[in-house]
């Protein structure tokens, strides 16, 4: 993709900025005294998960694991177990082996070095950008879900990114990127606000957008998408649901289950047996003994 707005870079940073400091929600990883560890929680958390389903969890978490050495002391089979219904559990498993390598590598305090946070067990590039931008006000380009659909739409004039994040949007992105670190920091999370809330995917609320004038999709008329499909994820019958409802067996449990309580809950044995496998292989199960299964220590 190349950018064909002609809006100046200025004028769409200095238009997202007031419209972030005039609509911003108040959330807990946003305040001024939240810790880089708190940030790194919420970034893990809010990947694929709705704001509403992350913030009770989000809580519990850091009440009971307020700096990456509690829960490093703590079995990965508890994180598992507090993650609850916020789905893709392996998060929870990649979050306690970061804390683990932060305990162990970097005195327990989060790093603010960009390669150092990308050398944490389950930070890719996104989070590991989030993380410094969010936490220590540095100077990255951070491009979610959100993020790339506001420069399709706004800067490319196309209705939707592409499915996997180009390198073309990457070189948009960083043209687009505010010189100074702190500002860059407020239009990351500005831009990620915008899409979240004003430019969605379904149902863009045009109107209220503050980039209305400035956009290159309003321009050209607001083309469709012409790329691949766009499916939903389906989940209702998936191997995704039942690994959720043996996950939720192990998780009440606080000990050891047999066979026959993770049979109950899901009555087609070929695909009962194929999602525990993966919970296995995942390592989020681990079988005790034959026919007894337990979160893993």
């Amino acid at each position: 993709m190349v950018a064909i707005t002609s809006t100046p870079a200025a004028l769409l940073h200095s238009t997202v900025l007031d419209w972030y400091g005039a609509n911003a929600r108040d959330l807990p990883w946003r305040a001024a005294d939240a810790s880089p560890w708190a940030v790194m929680v919420s970034e893990f958390m809010l990947q694929q998960t709705p704001v509403k389903r992350v913030l009770p969890a989000y809580a519990a978490w850091l009440e009971r694991w307020p700096a990456p050495a509690d829960l490093a002391a703590d079995a990965p089979g508890e994180a598992v177990r507090m993650w609850g219904r916020l789905g893709y559990p392996r998060r929870a498993l990649r979050l306690h082996a970061a804390a683990v390598a932060i305990t162990e590598q970097h005195g327990g305090e989060v790093p603010d070095d960009h390669a150092a946070l990308l050398a944490l067990p389950g930070v890719g590039e996104y989070t590991a950008a989030a993380v410094a931008s969010f936490a220590f006000r540095q100077r990255h380009v951070v491009l979610d879900t959100n993020v790339r659909r506001v420069f399709a739409r706004a800067v490319t004039g196309v209705e939707y990114p592409a499915q996997a994040t180009t390198a073309a949007e990457r070189r948009t992105a960083t043209e687009y990127l505010p010189a100074t670190a702190e500002t860059a920091a407020a239009w990351a999370v500005g831009v990620m606000e915008l899409g979240a809330l004003v430019c969605t995917a379904r149902s863009p609320e045009c109107g209220a957008c503050p980039l209305l004038r400035h956009c290159a999709w309003q321009r050209a008329g607001r083309p469709p998408y012409e790329g691949p499909a766009r499916r939903g994820q389906s989940y209702e019958g998936t191997d995704r649901q039942v690994r959720g409802k043996l996950l939720a067996v192990l998780r009440e449990a606080h000990g050891e289950v047999p066979q026959e309580r993770l049979d109950a809950v899901w009555h087609e044995p070929v695909q009962r047996a194929r999602a525990l496998d993966g919970l296995v292989a995942d390592g989020l199960v681990e079988p005790v003994a034959p026919g007894v299964y337990r979160l893993p220590r």
